[in-house]
């Protein structure tokens, strides 16, 4: 006989994961996956301790993992494009020309905004971030702005377009779960995407202008860098032609598995004829990355990365956490823990932040965006239909946790994911993440004050339909 997980139980494994969490961060210095398995034990002693078999437990954590599938081919043929792409000449291409056309004065916000259009036609934050963001950290270097200002507008970038694109996988599960349309979902997201972006573009500008005003640009510095590339790469602008290519085949809904995998194998094609590369090594560079020895230090510090085995530490810590969520959902734990949350509900502004709150939970919980997304909207669709409000209104606030906001938590799958691809610490990039800070922010100001929240009459719809029905 299995007893219901009461709410002192259900947060377990969350305190045991957020300890842990803390713990490998400022003392361990060991990562995020031995606290994310101390979460599974604790979940999986918890299960057991209400009356549920191993094998039953087994059988959730498989299926948790099971939605992450897609996520894991995604990611392991990431890795493969950042290794052609380089050993092609493609990103060494957008580094060369970028140090010698960009404005140092307007840099910074410019690699927020062309990154946001770069996610929002690919509708990928991860192929942004690994392509275009990995330029614009090697152009930067190169002028002198701080690694962690140029990554955190890199990631601001990538998440505004990601939010928005109906390419993203995330745009699509937020309204599926929230029984709300795809358009109605990004046209409602406007309201909190482009003033948090406007927002994080003024303030690009004015740090990018006070950064660069405190220290000289070095010419030297950029001419290094862009020696240090010709003498290894062919750049011909013809090669840019690559990442046009790359959004032509998502505009035209190529699904993303197959549209990554025919751009990186056409990088590994033009690594050969473009690069004179031989096979050999550029299947090296998709499997352990691309190497080099320039005799630049900025150039090879940037450029000897990529290849499927680069994505293994996170693809291992996106399986451990969506066991985790297997488990925690499956238990009934998340439910016992929103039941509370729910208990205290009065009002629209009530209803917005506790969405927002236990989409954080879980994203502190889990660290993956998929369940950050799917159990907080599965959970309160019920609540916001019994209200009478919008559930468009809940699926902007589980994107704005769940696919933005999930990227100030250092042990996130999206932020372990940047920290491999742009080499910088979580602590130096998430305070220049204004876009990140501000989308949760502006939605619980619209939460307490109405702007914005719209109402819908569920059960005057549901009577209508039931007429239509019998006549």
């Amino acid at each position: 006989m299995k007893k219901e997980i009461s709410l002192g139980m259900s947060i377990i494994p969350i305190v045991a994961l957020i300890a842990a969490a803390a713990m490998s961060i400022f003392v361990w210095k060991a990562g995020m996956h031995i606290p994310l398995l101390i979460g599974v034990i604790a979940a999986v002693l918890i299960a057991l301790r209400v009356g549920w078999s191993w094998q039953e437990v087994e059988q959730m954590m498989v299926k948790g993992v099971g939605r992450a599938l897609p996520a894991i081919f995604i990611l392991m043929i990431i890795g493969i494009i950042v290794g052609t792409w380089i050993a092609s000449g493609v990103i060494p291409t957008m580094i060369y020309y970028g140090v010698s056309l960009i404005s140092p004065s307007l840099f910074v916000p410019l690699v927020a905004l062309v990154t946001g259009i770069v996610s929002i036609t690919l509708g990928s934050s991860f192929t942004s971030i690994a392509t275009i963001g990995l330029a614009f950290m090697a152009i930067g270097e190169g002028l002198g702005f701080a690694p962690g200002l140029v990554a955190g507008a890199v990631i601001s970038g990538a998440y505004f377009g990601d939010k928005l694109s109906p390419l993203s996988d995330t745009t699509n599960i937020a309204p599926a779960m929230a029984e709300t349309d795809l358009f109605s979902h990004i046209k409602h997201m406007l309201w909190d995407t482009l003033p948090a972006f406007f927002i994080a573009i003024v303030l690009y500008w004015f740090v990018g202008t006070s950064e660069l005003a405190a220290s000289a640009v070095s010419t030297a510095s950029i001419d290094l860098i862009k020696r240090g590339l010709s003498e290894v790469f062919v750049t011909h602008p013809l090669l840019l032609l690559m990442p046009v290519f790359t959004i032509f085949l998502m505009m035209r809904r190529v699904p993303a598995i197959p549209a990554l995998a025919i751009v990186g194998f056409l990088g590994a094609v033009l690594a050969v004829v473009i690069q004179g590369m031989s096979v050999a090594s550029v299947v090296q560079a998709m499997t352990n990355g691309f190497s080099v020895e320039s005799g630049v230090k900025e150039v090879d510090s940037l450029l000897n990365r990529g290849g499927l085995m680069s994505m293994l530490g996170t693809i291992s810590l996106l399986v451990i956490a969506t066991a985790l969520g297997g488990v925690l959902e499956e238990t009934g734990s998340f439910e016992a823990m929103t039941k509370s949350m729910l208990a205290n509900v009065r009002g629209a502004g009530s209803l917005i932040s506790t969405t927002i709150f236990s989409t954080f939970v879980v994203a502190f919980a889990s660290g993956a965006q998929f369940l950050a997304i799917i159990l907080p909207a599965r959970t309160f669709v019920g609540k916001y239909k019994e209200m009478n409000i919008d559930t468009k209104n809940l699926s902007r606030c589980v994107e704005a946790a769940g696919t933005v906001g999930i990227n100030l938590v250092p042990w996130s799958v999206p932020i372990v994911f940047a920290v491999g691809m742009l080499g910088v610490s979580p602590g130096e990039f998430i305070p220049y993440a204004f876009f990140v800070i501000l989308v949760p922010l502006i939605n619980l100001l619209f939460g307490f004050t109405g702007w914005t929240i719209s109402k819908k009459d569920y059960k005057a719809n549901e009577i209508q339909g039931k007429s239509e029905v019998s006549l």
